[in-house]
């Protein structure tokens, strides 16, 4: 039987995250054996994933990062089961580090695939998943592109969003921030009109239609008032036609143009834990 020292516990402790007495547990049960040992811890993950894959996972903390000459950007959300999880300061460093690897990719497909550590960042979500007790997933996974990209996170990690501007230029930085902030605390559905799927037009015009009636309107003026209404949708839910929430006698488009006629809103995205 081989002897686990406490410098044994902690060096497994700083591999795999998980608490000193499972580490303890697993040396033990391993007689040393490190490899083996964190393949048990491995396998209690997968033990605890399924057991807990019905369980939601609302909480956590979403993260947005952009490259150094930003021209990119990604999201990533960590989720987990509780708030007591998804704030504690390792489980907010592990959606940092994931993030930044994040930025190395274009779908979430390939960056699960991705080493981390020795291991995909699949299996580590699973690892951790063991580690914590609470299911443990990417729910989001969203990259951005463009000619000037500019991220803001809401206090306490829940909310995360990348901007993108036509052109890097003078004042860009602030101008780029405070529209990443308008998408987080305005939650727009797309860009501007022609980002709204048909669908979606399609019901709004319906909804539209069916409270003229319920207000007597005559038949004949259905279509001509549902497109005024259509139009002030289009107004309060894409980003770019958005009044701005630092000054509401302007739209977000117009704010941007102030700073530079040519600039404009290319693309955004947005991730919210629930």
């Amino acid at each position: 039987m081989a002897t686990i020292t406490a410098a044994d516990v902690n060096k497994l402790r700083t591999i795999t995250g998980a608490g000193m007495m499972d580490c303890k547990k697993a040396l033990v049960e391993s007689d040393g054996d490190f490899d083996l040992a964190i393949e048990n811890l491995r396998k209690k993950g997968q033990k605890v994933a399924s057991n807990r894959a019905d369980r939601l996972s609302t909480e956590g903390a979403v993260i947005a990062v952009v490259n150094a000459d930003k021209t990119s950007g990604v999201i990533v959300s960590l989720n987990c089961e509780t708030d007591f999880v998804g704030k504690n300061e390792s489980f907010i460093k592990l959606a940092q580090d994931l993030a930044d690897l994040g930025l190395n990719f274009d779908t979430k497909e390939a960056f699960l695939a991705t080493d981390f550590g020795g291991i995909t960042v699949a299996e580590k979500l699973i690892e951790q998943t063991g580690v914590i007790g609470e299911k443990i997933e990417i729910r989001s996974f969203e990259r951005l592109e463009g000619a000037f990209i500019g991220s803001y996170i809401h206090a306490g990690n829940k909310i995360a969003t990348l901007v993108a501007l036509s052109a890097n230029i003078a004042g860009a930085d602030e101008v780029v921030r405070n529209v990443a902030m308008q998408a987080a605390a305005m939650s727009p559905i797309a860009l501007n009109e022609a980002g709204v799927d048909a669908d979606t037009i399609a019901k709004e015009i319906e909804i539209a239609k069916d409270l003229l009636r319920q207000e007597g309107k005559p038949e004949a003026m259905l279509d001509n008032i549902a497109k005024g209404k259509l139009a002030r949708f289009f107004k309060d839910n894409t980003l770019v036609n958005q009044d701005y929430i630092k000054d509401n006698k302007m739209s977000v488009a117009a704010y941007v143009k102030s700073l530079d006629k040519d600039l404009i809103v290319t693309g955004f995205k947005r991730a919210a834990l629930g």
